[in-house]
């Protein structure tokens, strides 16, 4: 796929997901979409991003989670940028909104 391809999809993509209301619904598409070990991937990381954001230390969310620092340390750059889309997501999630 090209890049201007990914793009127009991820941009749909978002567009779509964010129409999506219904919890049920949502894991029911995401269930469809990806394979099993996509799922698994994608829960790890938000597992990890969870985790780095409550405060713990990446080498105890490696060991609890079997995951390589270096992804760990992944999430925690993204957590650390300016206006990071993924702070926002896991801060808005702590609190409900």
């Amino acid at each position: 796929m090209q890049q201007q391809e990914i793009t127009r999809g991820l941009q749909e993509l978002s567009e779509v997901l964010t129409r999506i209301t219904d919890a049920e619904l949502m894991k029911a598409f995401l269930s469809d979409l990806l394979t099993e070990r996509e799922r698994s991937e994608l829960a790890g990381r938000w597992e990890l991003l969870k985790r780095l954001h409550a405060g713990q230390t990446q080498r105890s969310i490696a060991e609890a989670l079997g995951m390589s620092l270096c992804k760990i340390t992944r999430g925690s750059r993204e957590l650390k940028k300016p206006h990071s889309a993924v702070l926002r997501v896991v801060e808005n999630w702590r609190h409900g909104t």
